[in-house]
């Protein structure tokens, strides 16, 4: 989005809005007197990019439109304004992980003179109205601040009709033709369900539905071995749920693999059971209402079954694009993922239409119960870029504070920083295993995206006693082979 923004700036900090001539004028647009669009900007999409972008280009003057509508989940679900982050996604997410911390505070509480009766149970329904009701008043703020920048604001499901053309039709089946100069894409993308899986669509849910569910999902089956599957595990095993999480192939594909294991040992030692090398083949539903699910291990070829209250796929996503014809405006697509092709400015195949969503090495966080923190390359995609010769890792094992008087196991407390070998050693990578791993990945990450050298970091005054300081502490590299451990406070 960054990028899209610098493309779209001026002299001036106004925004260069790129005009051209299209033979015909447009086909079914709604043009105002002189053959002007309705808009400078039309934005498809309301979630966290799709506004941001919005309410820059009004607050620059132009003249900005917000379309958004929320296909129901196949279960029914269905929210407002604010896309996947504000109502499936970050927010709710992290509360439940915060629900899911406290458990775990509560249990070290009467090492530290609180006197709590155990065990402590745990109210799913208070949990979820009170999540689902800040997740309601922030759909309503992201309405008022599009007010307030004069940005307006269709609930409408939008399809082009040429390259400057949306089609809108709202609930009743009415529709509305929008024209603007300019358009950005921001639908974002939607869980996937394994559709040749019999009883998938049916009897299962996803992160579309999980945070909105009224009563307890009680005894889950978690399938798949992404970010989602496993922060998604980590809270429901938290607040005290059976959980078991199935994993066909590798867990958290894309991040650093050494910390993705230390991430699976954390969750096992605590209570979440892992299905390692299996697949699910059917769910049915038994006359008790439960469901049986069938799965295959993927080496031995043999079948095992099991019964749940609640099964979770959280196998990946699709961009949400099916609706929009974007062959119809000239967009073109990746004809194996479906995403969007854009260029480093997220310009798509059209001039004036742009695509914005995630992108890559950004500093992000895995909110499992032990939080990973990371930002820039994996200590993998290092080796494979630069060459094993041309990589050193410093990595530690630490205690936090936190841990001592509890005595909590930090055995997966780990912090490692992949630097380039020559000098001055530039750091490529920060992976962080432990509490509050956002707040410390979020603090490094300025200085490793401006270019921080493996000195520069060691030279910093690590603030005591915290977790962050133990990136500054880094003084033992893998290759040295000397033992990591690091006692901690």
């Amino acid at each position: 989005m960054a990028a899209m923004a610098v493309a779209l700036r001026g002299l001036g900090g106004r925004f260069r809005w790129r005009t051209q001539a299209v033979a015909g004028g447009v086909r079914g647009a709604a043009r105002g007197a002189a053959g002007q669009r309705d808009y400078d900007l039309l934005v498809i999409g309301g979630g966290s990019g799709g506004l941001a972008c919005a309410k820059e280009a009004a607050q620059l003057g132009r003249k900005v439109a917000v379309v958004d509508y929320v296909e129901p989940s196949p279960q029914g679900t269905r929210w407002g304004l604010g896309g996947t982050c504000v109502n499936v996604g970050c927010i709710p997410k992290k509360l439940m992980h915060q629900a899911a911390l406290l458990g775990g505070l509560i249990q070290d509480a009467p090492h530290y003179g609180w006197e709590v009766a155990q065990p402590v149970p745990h109210d799913w329904r208070k949990m979820a109205e009170a999540v689902q009701n800040h997740v309601k008043s922030l759909n309503w703020g992201h309405r008022v601040q599009l007010q307030d920048r004069k940005v307006k604001y269709f609930n409408i499901k939008a399809s082009f009709v040429d390259e400057h053309t949306v089609c809108g039709v709202a609930k009743g089946g009415k529709e509305i033709l929008l024209s603007a100069d300019h358009i950005i894409i921001a639908t974002g993308g939607r869980p996937r369900y394994p559709m040749h899986i019999e009883g998938a669509l049916e009897y299962g849910i996803t992160s579309d539905d999980i945070f909105w569910l009224k009563e307890s999902p009680g005894k889950t089956l978690v399938v798949g071995a992404s970010y989602v599957a496993l922060e998604c595990a980590g809270f429901l095993t938290g607040i005290g749920l059976d959980t078991t999480v199935m994993i066909r192939s590798i867990p958290l594909r894309g991040f650093d693999q050494q910390m993705s294991s230390m991430v699976i040992e954390h969750m096992a030692s605590h209570g979440t059971r892992f299905l390692r090398g299996c697949a699910p083949s059917r769910v049915r539903r038994l006359p008790d209402g439960h469901l049986q699910v069938t799965w295959e291990d993927c080496t031995t070829g043999k079948e095992d079954t099991g019964t749940f209250d609640t099964v979770l796929w959280a196998i990946g996503r699709v961009p949400d694009t099916r609706s929009l014809n974007l062959e119809k405006a000239g967009v073109d697509t990746s004809p194996d993922t479906q995403k969007i092709l854009v260029d480093s400015r997220e310009g798509t195949s059209v001039p004036h239409i742009y695509a914005i969503g995630d992108v890559v090495e950004v500093p992000t966080t895995v909110f499992t119960p032990l939080e990973y923190g990371c930002v820039g390359l994996s200590e993998e995609e290092a080796v494979a870029r630069h060459g094993q010769e041309h990589v050193e890792v410093y990595h530690a094992h630490y205690k936090p504070l936190e841990f001592t008087v509890a005595g909590r196991d930090a055995s997966q407390c780990y912090v490692k920083m992949v630097c380039l070998r020559e000098p001055p050693q530039l750091v490529l990578g920060l992976h962080f295993l432990g509490p509050s791993a956002g707040e410390v990945t979020q603090g490094f990450a300025l200085g490793i995206k401006c270019g921080a050298s493996y000195a520069q970091v060691m030279r910093t005054v690590g603030i005591h006693p915290t977790c962050s300081e133990e990136v500054v502490k880094l003084r033992i590299s893998k290759r040295s082979g000397l033992d990591p451990t690091v006692t901690g406070c």
